[in-house]
């Protein structure tokens, strides 16, 4: 698409006020745009679209353009990220980019939390962060935001540097890296490579990095960098606290200044309310309302979440799993101070490729390793390890629930965690 053509579609897309890619959620007079997938093509739904109210149509197949209001283009896809970048070009405004192997999502809730009470801001939602769902959200964003904080999520090298052409953030949080989706990006080196392509964005564009001082990693990534705002827990850093409780919630304080509560929990979810805390304070927030911000965010959607059932505590936390974030909070569970029998339910991590048995194997013997608490492991890719380490072991959750059922579990502190396909919330009415 031309400059000329593209400007052009870009003031249809003013004039709608608002773009929809689905036509089961269709506002009226918004401009619709076809994308295609494997079993779909988006063009089919174009006049379906007009007659449901859209007030134009973009298709990227001439024999669906019919009509003054059917906007031929070349590529859907690419045109969408196009008008994304477009309007990112309209805001000179503090633009976060957030991504990492752990703790993205919960990073960026906290910091909407507390960036909402002092800033219209703009926050990914849900899952969009992906090469489709980072346009829509920058596409979604309102011409009087003052602040945005945009997910990102890449599960291959390139995948950020993509990201991060289509949305150009001039503040940037790696969070971690950790063994993240092993089957695309090969290795942790290959994971510490796609992550560096928003520390590499950063560089090129004069922008700003957010550091934690305790990852050695992240830190080695970011000696290049021109501007970086440190941050930790128990270190020295520009925003440094003290950790005065990690569990069951954390508690942190700014030596000599306020301290900050929060209703998550654990070394890890540290890091992530230091980070918040850090970015928010950067950028002007006052202490009162970081305070207030931290201390009402609820964890919810099945990530660090405590549900209390009878007489069981259960940590809900299988949103997603990968082998860092398996291990960190199996660690933390560990240092839980209870009287009440431990119990470690887990399930499948997907996505890790080659590397599928040997991290399922280090996964199931640190479980083994922490007598005498009692671990149950679930779905295939556990098999062998629960097999060699004698552990209880289920290969589907629904069979781990029909046990459940004819053996409750009462009495027990139980870290429910596992990969967003293995489903272990289904488990929760039977524990």
């Amino acid at each position: 698409m031309t400059k000329d053509g593209l400007e052009d579609l870009y003031q249809k897309f003013l004039s709608c006020g608002v773009i929809s890619t689905d036509t089961r959620n269709l506002p009226k007079g918004c401009l619709y745009l076809s994308l295609k997938g494997i079993n779909f093509n988006g063009n089919t739904f174009a006049d379906q679209a007009l007659n449901d109210g859209a007030a134009y149509v973009v298709v990227d197949e001439v024999t669906f353009a019919i009509s003054e209001k059917h906007i031929l283009v070349k590529d859907g896809l690419k045109t969408l990220q196009a008008l994304a970048s477009r309007h990112r070009e309209s805001f000179n405004i503090p633009v976060l980019g957030i991504t990492g192997s752990n703790g993205k999502t919960t990073t960026k809730e906290l910091l909407a939390a507390v960036l909402t009470k002092h800033f219209k801001t703009h926050v990914t939602k849900g899952n969009l962060n992906n090469h489709i769902g980072v346009p829509l959200t920058i596409l979604s964003m309102p011409v009087d935001t003052e602040v945005a904080v945009i997910e990102m999520g890449a599960n291959h090298i390139g995948d950020n540097e993509e990201l991060c052409d289509i949305f150009n953030p001039n503040l940037g949080l790696i969070t971690n890296i950790g063994k993240e989706h092993l089957e695309g990006f090969g290795d942790l080196e290959g994971v510490a490579l796609g992550n560096s392509e928003l520390y590499a964005h950063i560089l090129a564009n004069d922008g700003k990095a957010f550091v934690n001082v305790n990852d050695e990693i992240l830190m080695r990534m970011a000696a290049r960098l021109k501007y970086v705002v440190s941050y930790a827990v128990d270190s020295d850093a520009d925003y440094s606290a003290i950790s005065i409780r990690l569990n069951p919630d954390i508690l942190l304080e700014k030596i000599g200044h306020y301290k900050v509560q929060s209703h998550l929990f654990g070394r890890y979810n540290a890091d992530n309310v230091m980070a918040a805390v850090a970015i928010s304070s950067h950028l002007g927030v006052p202490v009162e309302k970081i305070q207030a911000g931290i201390a009402e965010y609820i964890p919810s959607n099945n990530r660090s979440q405590v549900v209390e059932h009878g007489s069981n505590t259960i940590i809900v936390d299988c949103y997603n799993a990968n082998p860092s974030s398996m291990e960190v909070a199996i660690k933390n569970f560990c240092t839980i101070d209870t009287d009440k029998q431990k119990i470690l339910i887990l399930g499948d991590m997907f996505e890790m490729g080659e590397h599928e048995a040997q991290e399922h194997e280090l996964i199931a013997h640190l479980a083994n390793s922490l007598n005498p608490i009692k671990t149950i492991l679930c779905g295939k890719a556990f098999e062998a390890a629960a097999k060699g380490h004698s552990i209880d072991w289920y290969p589907t959750t629904q069979d781990l629930k029909s046990q459940l059922k004819t053996n409750p579990i009462s009495n027990s502190i139980i870290l429910l965690k596992g990969s967003r396909g293995m489903k272990m919330e289904s488990l929760l009415d039977s524990i």
